[in-house]
């Protein structure tokens, strides 16, 4: 049975204009056949599992020709594969998507096109400037500026584009601007028209260079303007000068500054939203994964079966609640099941992890760590106190061991575990060797030693950066491995992290 393709856009470049329905596409996604200006961070929603093909092409160097990627796509669908064919902007704007649709309808596949946001738009937008606006401009063009400057005969009219529409819009056009500008004065246009370059349109490394028309080709050279870009011609340029909004973002204290987050994937996207509100730029790095025990829930399930002789549950993160809850209604149970016991939890985002499961906790400590829990449970724990301790694999045994000479009874349960996250780590140790990383996160001593693992434990790599952490036992592991604390959060929790990061910045 044949497969499906859909030809989805990404959006230009800010990973959150993507689309609800493209997203719902990359969740059933076999395959994902995606270009070089996608965010990588869009290729979360697609299953783990998934298999991806990279047949991005930058401007003179291309990783597959067309051809080979429309016949791949009807191959992949041939052998019944969901493919997701993703693209920057919009598939049908200067996207190729028309020619990979019309080879799948020749082989009589289905396909469906999702459209994107498009870049000739949303990218003037982030600039602070309307392709449209009453009383200035009540039409656009958007143009291919990729033409190849060495045909003997232009697909552009050039004699009616100069003057047909108020703005006009050219899409990846820098490195053809000499001819641009000149066909366009040649046929009409003022010299003295205002003229934007925007390049890296709507990402935190956004660049926004204005002059007049004539002046265009001159000023790319002499600031070396590279792509990608979009090249735009119109009064409406003018009106940047008050609305150009995204650039108090440069005001931010954080701006400029590239943070390394090594939180597991489905936790970090809380932490980067936080830090690129404060104008960062992060890349994802997840050094540890979050996973159901090797050896099974046998033990875990056990303790769920004889909830009732517990007198205390003790969670010490949000994965110990989430793992426990799963396993609880998997058992036929819900909150009821713990009428009988108390509950502590390690930090404020452990407990407001209860309390989206409508549990609300009885203790949560100052200190968000197990010498804060032992000290806050003063008075509660006697002889024969029954406590169940769900939590990770991998951690240390002063609670329960403390707990113990308190004269409890304590189970301690694995809940989860965290193993080596999937990272491309020789673009991180590259990155690392430029230079180009001002910070990087640990949110708990498991990120720290498997980030290590990732560099090949070369710490030399990590000299050039500030290093984060989230509170003293994540920043104690780290002085064991030779690694300076920069950062280390008053708070331990992410805001913590994010305010300490501020204020190291």
């Amino acid at each position: 049975m044949a497969g499906k393709v859909f030809l989805v856009g990404a959006g230009p470049g800010d990973y959150r204009l993507l689309t609800l329905k493209a997203c719902d596409c990359l969740k059933i996604a076999d395959t994902v056949v995606y270009d070089r200006l996608a965010d990588p961070r869009i290729l979360q929603y697609a299953p783990k599992d998934a298999e991806y093909i990279y047949v991005g092409k930058a401007s003179s160097q291309h990783t597959m020709t067309q051809d080979k990627i429309c016949q791949l796509l009807v191959d992949l669908a041939k052998e019944g594969k969901t493919v997701v064919r993703l693209k920057g902007g919009d598939p049908f704007v200067f996207g190729r998507g028309g020619e990979e649709a019309l080879l799948l309808k020749e082989n009589n596949l289905p396909f469906e096109i999702v459209p994107g946001v498009t870049s000739a738009i949303s990218v003037p937008a982030y600039a602070g400037i309307p392709v449209t606006h009453r009383g200035v401009a009540a039409s656009f063009s958007v143009i291919t500026g990729h033409e190849d400057p060495t045909k003997e005969t232009s697909d552009i009219n050039w004699p009616q584009l100069a003057k047909a529409t108020d703005t006009l819009v050219f899409l990846m056009g820098v490195a053809n601007l000499p001819k641009i500008t000149s066909k366009l004065i040649e046929n009409g246009r003022s010299a003295d028209t205002p003229i934007a370059i925007i390049r890296w349109g709507t990402k935190l490394q956004q660049q926004v260079w204005t002059s007049t028309l004539a002046d265009a080709a001159d000023m790319a050279k002499r600031e070396a303007i590279k792509p990608p870009c979009i090249f735009l011609v119109g009064d409406v340029v003018n009106l940047r000068k008050d609305l150009a909004w995204f650039d108090n973002i440069a005001m931010k204290p954080l701006f400029g500054k590239k943070v390394l987050v090594t939180r597991s994937r489905a936790q970090a996207s809380k932490l980067t939203a936080k830090l690129e509100d404060l104008g960062a730029e992060c890349i994802e790095a997840p050094a540890i994964e979050i996973k159901a025990p090797s050896d099974g829930y046998k033990a875990l399930d056990g303790a769920i079966a004889e909830l009732n002789k517990y007198n205390w549950l003790i969670f010490t993160s949000a994965n110990g609640v989430e793992h426990f809850w799963q396993r609880l209604q998997q058992a036929g149970k819900d909150a009821r099941a713990l009428a009988q016991a108390k509950l502590c939890a390690i930090g404020s985002a452990t407990a407001e992890a209860l309390q989206t499961r409508g549990l609300m906790a009885d203790v949560v400590p100052d200190r968000y760590q197990a010498e804060g829990i032992i000290e806050a449970l003063k008075g509660e724990i006697k002889e024969g106190t029954k406590v169940l301790i769900p939590r990770a694999a991998e951690a240390r045994e002063i609670l329960p061991d403390t707990l113990r000479k308190a004269g409890a009874e304590v189970d301690v349960v694995t809940a989860y575990e965290t193993v080596m996250g999937e990272v491309a780590a020789e673009d991180i140790k590259q990155a690392l060797t430029d230079g180009q990383i001002d910070a990087i996160t640990f949110t708990s001593s498991s990120t720290v030693i498997n980030f290590l693992k990732l560099i090949g434990n070369d710490t030399s790599l990590l000299k050039q950066a500030k290093l984060a952490a989230i509170g003293p036992i994540t920043a104690d592991t780290m002085k064991k491995h030779g690694l300076a604390v920069s950062v280390e959060a008053e708070e331990y929790t992410i805001d913590g992290l994010v305010e300490a990061l501020k204020e190291a910045f």
